[in-house]
């Protein structure tokens, strides 16, 4: 034994010589590719409030990884607590990896470059473990694209003792069995406990001399995190699965996810990095609570967040001030699933005012619902800057929404906007959803009448109130999407051509030039459909997929469906098998052995709720027993 630790220490420093040795290559090189590209700003690095370290051997080295451009990628809120939480430990580096646009990875395949950390230009392969976020189906192919650039094995199974691990966490986790082949092992839940923990399992382990497996063995009892190769799928002959069982003692039968109790107790993110260039989302972000209290039926991050647990309002006015002081912001951002239903918002913005008013920074309230919009709090929002409105009424006719359980009336929409138009407003964006179970023509129809309505409370309004000001309403669907862990999650989608109609239907029964309507193509959210119900069948698609070229699916100009469907062909898996089928009740579904807290029972009673059009009040209104309060904390009253 003493030899063998012996000989990974030696091992280790020649990794650390050979890691320094290339850094310095590798920028050389890389530096020279920065010419070439569209936006050099992507990879340069060394922005105001990034973490730059000495390596140091005893340090446990972590590559946060975003399997997308810059831009999205730094817009992450998640990302930007996990980096900066990770550095806080004296003994543990972590840098960003983002997926390199076209240009920069021709260049790097060109001159033989890895894909690089951007704060050290440290080839990905040298780190001791590679973390993904999933935050998107459709960026599953840049997750192989990254890895194959990086040199790592693809599938877990090649990868050997010098390989780093390949973890990942992020919504898309939950069911990441498409993936199960790649990823060493999953992070399920809130990371800012149990990143610690696994880094610091690594750390024993790394000084024991241990083979691979025992650190994946060690780690798999933690709460939390579910390693894929410690579990057989076995299949019926019709293609459904039979079952999923452990195949170790080590793996547990369910594999429970993480939540933080106490948002205050926790890491508290109260620095940002800014970058050089534009992100999607270029503002301080500030995170006012967990969780959702409504319920939609079609709304995985509604079940996957619960339950609901708010930050406290000092709290919140003392991370702000910390950010405005750090990064210079001119916007504030409120982040949560449904900002309104935050039990002390109003305070919460006066005394955010107090802050930022002086300072010329606008405030600004994503998620907003059109039931409790009021003219006091769009006083409030529009104290610095007046931007437009957005609301999600998700369909445009009632019974529809109550078949969704949006729990919105189409006067509460009208009402809504007859405030904003009084209050100066002339821009507002509404929110549909197309495809979703038991629609018909008189539902897509529906959602331009309601569009209609809305454009005509707005010439109501008193001419001196609208002087002269030009009414812009943009529609915009996107095609609904069975998501596991929803109650919609056994439910087919529609076929391709089917919402095509729908949205030409949609399209010519818009009449108004008030109304510009927007949609997403249907050809993507079909491939959504199936990583999103896959299984780990998928794994050989997506590493054919990424030989052909698969990469960017979620961008428009780079999504390729012929690809795709060869990829499909190849591999011998008939794609319309998880997007097109209706799932019974008793069929064992890809993740039934993930527990979120809401049970499958409650799944079961919500969607024969959902066909009843019977609607399900809010957990503030009624608890209705969905399972969430085993987990602990929160505002349940189960």
């Amino acid at each position: 034994m003493l030899e063998k630790i012996l000989g990974l220490l030696y091992y280790m420093y020649c990794i650390t010589v050979e890691r320094f040795e290339s850094m310095s290559l590798y920028k050389t090189k890389f530096e020279a590719c920065l010419k070439k590209v569209q936006k050099p700003a992507r990879y340069i690095g060394n922005e105001f409030n990034s973490v730059h370290k000495e390596w140091e051997n005893d340090m446990v080295s972590f590559a946060f990884c975003f399997p997308d451009v810059y831009e999205v990628g730094m817009s992450h809120l998640g990302m930007k607590i996990l980096y900066h939480m990770m550095n806080d430990r004296d003994d543990t580096v972590c840098e960003r990896v983002f997926a390199p646009w076209v240009d920069m990875e021709e260049e790097l395949r060109k001159n033989d470059i890895p894909l690089l950390s951007l704060e050290s230009y440290v080839p990905l392969k040298d780190f001791d473990i590679v973390g993904f976020t999933l935050q998107y189906e459709m960026s599953f192919s840049n997750v192989v694209n990254m890895l194959d650039l990086a040199k790592i094995p693809l599938r877990s199974k090649d990868r050997g003792d010098g390989d780093p691990f390949i973890c990942a966490g992020g919504p898309c986790a939950y069911n990441g069995e498409p993936l199960a082949d790649v990823i060493d092992f999953f992070i399920l839940g809130e990371g800012e406990e149990v990143n610690n923990e696994i880094i610091d399992v690594y750390k024993k382990w790394k000084k024991s001399g241990k083979d691979r497996l025992a650190y994946l063995e060690e780690i798999s009892k933690i709460e939390g995190i579910y390693v894929p190769g410690f579990y057989d799928v076995e299949y019926n002959q019709d293609l459904t699965i039979k079952s999923v069982k452990p195949n170790r003692e080590c793996a547990p039968a369910r594999i429970k996810k993480r939540i933080i109790k106490n948002l205050d107790q926790s890491y508290v993110l109260d620095k940002m990095i800014v970058p050089f260039m534009d992100i999607v989302h270029d503002r301080i972000t500030l995170e006012i609570f967990r969780g959702c209290i409504r319920g939609c039926r079609f709304c995985q991050a509604g079940y996957l967040y619960r339950p609901v647990r708010e930050h406290s309002t000092d709290k919140l006015l003392e991370t702000a001030q910390k950010m405005i002081d750090s990064t210079g912001y001119e916007e504030m951002s409120l982040s949560s699933l449904s900002t309104s239903d935050f039990t002390c918002l109003h305070e919460l913005i006066d005394r955010l005012l107090e802050i930022t008013v002086d300072k010329r920074i606008n405030l600004s309230l994503p998620s907003l619902r059109v039931d409790n919009f009021s003219m006091e709090l769009m006083e409030k929002v529009q104290t610095v800057k007046k931007s437009g409105l957005t609301f999600a009424p998700e369909a445009g006719t009632q019974r529809l929404r109550d078949v969704i359980n949006k729990n919105v009336l189409e006067s509460d929409l009208l009402r809504t906007s007859r405030i904003a138009f009084e209050g100066g407003y002339n821009r507002i964006k509404l929110y549909f959803m197309i495809g979703l179970p038991t629609e018909t023509e008189e539902d897509v129809k529906g959602i331009a009448d309601l569009a209609q309505k809305v454009v005509d409370v707005f010439y109501t309004i008193p001419k001196e109130i609208r002087k002269g000001r030009q009414l812009t309403v943009t529609v915009s669907t996107s095609s609904f999407v069975p998501k596991p862990f929803t109650p919609f999650q056994w439910e087919p989608q529609d076929r391709i051509e089917t919402l095509v109609q729908k949205q030409k239907l949609l399209k010519d029964t818009i009449k108004t030039k008030s109304i510009s309507y927007n949609w997403h193509q249907s050809h993507v959210s079909f491939l959504e459909a199936v990583f999103a119900k896959g299984d780990r069948r998928l794994g050989d698609v997506l590493i054919s997929a990424q030989r052909k070229g698969c990469k960017f699916d979620g961008w428009d100009e780079h999504f390729d469906y012929e690809k795709w469907l060869e990829a499909f062909s190849d591999s011998g898996i008939d794609p319309e098998f998880y997007a097109y089928r209706k799932i019974e009740h008793s069929e064992v579904l890809p993740w039934d052995h993930i527990d979120i807290g809401v049970k499958k029972e409650y799944l079961m009673k919500e969607h024969d709720r959902a066909y009843e059009g019977v609607t399900t009040p809010s957990c503030r209104e009624k608890c209705m027993g969905c399972g969430a309060a085993s987990f602990g904390g929160g505002v349940c009253f189960e």
